[in-house]
């Protein structure tokens, strides 16, 4: 038997796997080889590693676990969870059949993207989430910004430390008076009407379109689509969920454990938001060290 089963391979499962490796505890990870971020071209911020690809960190992190003879990676999809604390019992893609004291899900999610042409294509380029990953490389640059909601306007205050050319595209959404008053103190231009297409000009660069206004070229745009879970596990155990602005994570405690005793949960899965392979990792380490300790006599 294992003594925990990982499911989801990305930063925050191997980091949790490498906790429990370290540890000698018996540890598999299952992993459909299909990062959030594997869009990207480069990775930011995450110390050691700055501006490397992330599938090549990825890489280089399962090399390392190599190192540690009680970790099983494996490539292979979860497809049901059943028991409870002590013997939880993994069935996967492949109709095999795992055993486990512990669970880990680091299955992260996946960004729902508009049904607007151009837009799938741009994401991870054109189009980006997180300024503190990508902020740097265009700074003081024009950048856009497509509302997403209330939520929104602390992004307006952020970019600032980056940039002070931002247009705000409201993509038809109603901006309350007082923000638009608010836009007009900031000298942000706001461009009413919906995005119809994203035309991206090289690796960065897009001209934005709209259904009632001019075209508008920006340097980056920055948006924040809808994200769900990328795997339906958590809600066949019932686990506790938390709706946030951006869409729905697992509620965990500060050692990473679930609404059900047994079962710790990391990454992007967990984290509203704020998308950071920093905190996915740290979150990971959380994870397995919590666990490790959990099994102690």
């Amino acid at each position: 038997m294992n003594d925990v089963i990982i499911i989801g391979g990305s930063f925050a499962g191997l980091a949790a796997a490498l906790q429990l490796g370290r540890a000698r505890r018996n540890v598999t990870v299952l992993d459909t080889g299909l990062p959030r971020n594997r869009f990207a071209g480069h990775s930011h911020g995450l110390l050691g590693h700055d501006h490397k690809p992330p599938l090549d960190i990825l890489v280089e992190a399962r090399q390392q676990l190599t190192r540690y003879p009680t970790i099983r990676l494996v490539s292979a999809r979860a497809d049901s969870i059943s028991g409870i604390i002590g013997h939880f019992s993994v069935l996967t893609g492949d109709g095999e059949s795992l055993e486990g004291r512990r669970l880990i899900l680091s299955y992260g999610v996946v960004d729902q993207m508009p049904d607007v042409p151009g837009f799938a294509e741009s994401w991870g380029t054109s189009i980006v989430p997180c300024p503190y990953c990508d902020g740097f490389e265009v700074a003081d640059q024009h950048w856009g910004l497509v509302w997403s909601g209330p939520q929104s306007m602390n992004q307006i205050r952020l970019f600032h430390d980056w940039t002070d050319r931002l247009t705000l595209f409201a993509d038809g959404h109603d901006i309350a008076p007082d923000t638009r008053a608010d836009m007009v103190r900031r000298n942000i231009p706001v461009v009413d009407g919906r995005i119809t297409e994203i035309v991206r000009h090289g690796s960065r660069n897009a001209t934005v379109k709209l259904d009632s206004a001019r075209d508008v070229a920006v340097d980056i745009l920055f948006a924040h689509p809808r994200t769900r879970p990328s795997a339906s596990l958590h809600e066949s155990l019932g686990l506790a969920t938390v709706n946030t602005p951006t869409g729905i994570v697992l509620k965990v405690d500060e050692r990473r454990e679930t609404s059900i005793p047994g079962i710790y949960a990391a990454g992007d899965l967990t984290n509203p938001g704020m998308p950071s392979v920093t905190i996915a990792s740290w979150q990971g380490a959380t994870a397995g060290i919590s666990a490790q300790q959990s099994m102690l006599a």
